[in-house]
């Protein structure tokens, strides 16, 4: 692979304006044919397989118009004090309200309170439930307004009115800046690390390039397959960190080779052929970890994963192309202004003074066993946290306390019950579905935990119902949790009694569901990734304990993230400091997704790192010195990478989505423990401990390996072989 590697950066040097032109009219194309293309569709979100999921389809099926995806939203109502609603006044007011919200664009209907039982027994609260005729991405600017007077009018007659709902529009503090923090930050990391203004600005070009055709990609696929806005966020936050790593390893191998004496063309093969195979195999790490998350067989994860897996490999072949092209006209401009008057050593010239990569590694390898157990201890401490995790799915009672959506929320739960919020959803289908219903209600409401039951629904067929069920706590209570389960425990014996299927669904049984769902895929998704990434590094490195050691350092680093996380969105600790409103249960998406993430960035230092101490160990270096080796090439760069990495995750923590700011968190804490406390303080320490056992492969296993060359042994080879019949043509040159 070094090989080829070599010869594809040198044609790129040689080609660069071919290259370049290629890679900006490809952009160009792609963005062309995103604007062009219809808008992306709407979230959507579905679990195939589960109870809750075949039910919502049932309903959809059944019940035509209940089952129509528009937007909808409940304006609470609270009579001044000392007044009820059901008083003549305020009743009068009330009623002028829900005259002026069903006048409001694209509502397709209101309830009165007083004819749908929305009045509380006290008769101080009420809502009006507001159904919209399109979803809620597609409701105007108008229509908001609109939703926004009927509730102000109200509140200047002295009522208490506040809104939830999908048609309520969210406050917007931040919004599309995240990139542009991470990119600042990575601007002027770059500009610390080379020193010169051409070799920072490269690898932001390329992954700004590299992004843009990603994202204009999943922009212009979109309606086709069925992409939505939010696939391309994580191909955003995912594509910027490994494009501008990629082609930081790329350019700071090259600076090394031009350092060496060697002309820039030589330097930029070279500099391909050896950092862009470890580019190369870190790229498929990260790929195997997005694209497995299919494994969980949720669309909505697939498709994001699939998506920012796309960008990552848009990604590598840039690196591997471009950033060779972009050399070519910068040539010697990417070396620091001092260093290009510097004489020209002859290559291979023994190298100056000590770096800080090569005094750290020699300070862990004078004391390895005591910086493995202060590190291991440390994250150890760190992921306690992570024994308290809880997860669930955002509802407007984990909003901010100001919004106006969780004081709707708490409303509601103080005058209607916690359960109130969290509704069951129980369908009954099959023959006679009226008789059944009612059977099957009488049962639920002797059931422990139900606070009501509502009557039953049946469509015009007379062959499904479908009942609300109110439980006495709220939806992220266990006790919730736990009533779902009984339900669908005692459910057979109510289908048997009245020959119907009976089904829980609405958004409190979909976020057991979905948790269900993600915890029985983990170890499936674990085993996968992990073996996968596994095979490619123990092809990487010939060795079986290096992966192993790798894979190990992971779990150590994720765990101390999800710790870290749990403190702070769960906890609360720091929640003002990250901008956490209310801290509750951790979205259930988040460990699975961020285990992908992480492996596949975890395994890029690892590869980084390690592929330069195994290149000097397979040159003859002993075990220490290919460590040193490695660290005094690679430390400073892993170390700029990393900090690139999380201050691009950094800016997505300002966002207002939810999942968006905890994964940017997540993700940025978990580099921060993988780079600086295991790649940086266990790998070396291990690898000291170890000895030349780190490297310790079967024979049996080391023939049936392919040998891929990532450290750029054959390559060497060839090249030291080439150079002296180079050098015996231009004797005979002389001599004739």
């Amino acid at each position: 692979m070094a090989t080829f590697l070599y010869k594809l950066g040198r044609l790129s040097f040689r080609r660069r304006r071919y290259v370049a032109l290629l890679w900006v009219l490809l952009l160009g194309g792609i963005g062309f044919a995103s604007s062009a293309a219809p808008a992306p569709p709407a979230d959507s979100f579905s679990m195939p397989g589960t109870e809750a999921q075949k039910a919502f389809d049932l309903l959809e099926e059944k019940f035509p118009a209940a089952g129509a995806e528009g937007a909808t939203a409940r304006v609470v109502i609270r009579a001044p004090q000392g007044e009820k609603l059901t008083d003549p006044a305020p009743k009068a007011d009330v009623q002028k309200l829900v005259t002026a919200l069903g006048k409001g664009p694209q509502v397709s209907s209101v309830a009165d309170p007083y004819k749908a039982n929305a009045v509380s027994k006290d008769g101080t609260t009420a809502y009006a439930s507001v159904s919209y005729k399109v979803a809620s991405t597609e409701l105007t600017d108008t229509a908001h307004e609109a939703l926004t007077k009927a509730t102000d009018d109200a509140r200047a007659e002295g009522f208490t009115v506040e809104s939830g709902g999908d048609a309520v529009e969210a406050e917007q503090e931040m919004g599309g800046s995240a990139e542009l923090i991470g990119i600042a930050i990575s601007a002027v990391v770059l500009l610390i690390t080379f020193g010169s203004l051409v070799a920072a600005g490269m690898p932001l070009l390329t992954a700004i390039i590299g992004v843009g055709i990603g994202v204009s990609g999943i922009a212009a696929l979109g309606s086709v397959l069925d992409l939505s806005s939010t696939t391309s966020t994580l191909a955003t936050m995912i594509g910027l960190a490994v494009g501008i790593d990629y082609a930081l390893f790329i350019v700071s191998r090259y600076r090394a080779e031009i350092a060496d004496g060697r002309e820039p063309e030589e330097a930029a093969g070279r500099a391909t052929g050896t950092a862009g195979s470890a580019v190369v195999f870190a790229g498929l790490t990260v790929i195997v970890a997005l694209a497995g998350l299919s494994v969980v067989n949720i669309p909505i994860l697939t498709k994001m994963g699939l998506a920012a897996a796309a960008t990552v490999a848009i990604s590598v072949v840039i690196a591997l192309t471009m950033i060779p092209a972009l050399l070519g006209f910068a040539g010697k401009k990417v070396l620091r202004r001092k260093d290009r008057k510097a004489p020209v050593p002859t290559p291979g010239a023994a190298a100056g003074k000590p770096n800080l990569g090569t005094r750290w590694s020699r300070f862990v390898m004078r004391r390895p066993l005591g910086v493995l157990l202060v590190a291991v201890l440390g994250l150890g401490v760190i992921a306690v946290p992570a024994a308290s995790l809880e997860l669930g799915l955002p509802d407007e009672g984990t909003s901010a306390p100001d919004s106006t959506q969780r004081k709707a929320y708490d409303m509601l739960s103080e005058s209607f019950g916690a359960g109130f919020n969290g509704p069951l959803m129980v369908t009954v289908d099959g023959k006679g579905a009226q008789a059944a219903a009612k059977s099957v209600g009488d049962s639920l409401a002797k059931v422990d935990g139900v606070a009501a039951v509502a009557p039953a629904q049946v469509n015009e067929a007379g062959d499904t119902a479908i009942m609300s069920v109110v439980p006495t706590t709220g939806p992220s209570d266990h006790k919730t949790e736990e009533l779902v389960r009984t339900i669908r425990s005692e459910a057979g014996a109510w289908e048997a009694d009245t020959d119907s299927d009976v089904l829980v669904t609405g958004q409190t049984a979909m976020t057991i569901d979905f948790s269900q769902t993600l915890n029985d895929a983990l170890v499936p998704y674990l085993l996968l990734v992990v073996g996968l990434a596994f095979l490619l590094l123990m092809l990487v490195f010939r060795s079986i304990l290096v992966p192993l050691k790798a894979a190990l350092g992971f779990l150590l680093s994720v765990a101390a993230a999800l710790g870290a996380v749990v403190a702070v969105f769960q906890w609360g600790w720091l929640a003002d400091l990250v901008g956490v409103d209310q801290p509750g249960p951790i979205m259930s998406m988040m460990p699975i997704f961020m285990i992908g993430v992480v492996f596949g960035l975890a395994m890029d230092y690892e590869v980084f790192l390690v592929t330069r101490m195994r290149e000097a160990y397979v040159h003859g270096a002993r075990p220490g010195e290919a460590i040193v080796t490695g660290f005094r090439h690679g430390g400073r760069v892993v170390g700029a990478a990393a900090i690139i990495m999380i201050s691009v995750f950094s800016g997505f923590i300002m966002e207002n989505n939810d999942m968006i700011k905890m994964m940017g968190f997540g993700l940025a804490v978990a580099v921060l423990f993988d780079a600086f406390v295991v790649r940086m303080a266990i790998v070396p320490a291990v690898m000291a401990l170890l000895g030349k056992s780190a490297w310790w492969l079967p024979r049996w296993l080391d023939k049936a390996l392919p040998n891929v060359d990532v450290e750029g042994e054959k390559l060497q080879k060839s090249l030291a072989t080439a150079a002296p019949a180079e050098d015996d043509r231009e004797l005979e040159t002389v001599r004739g």
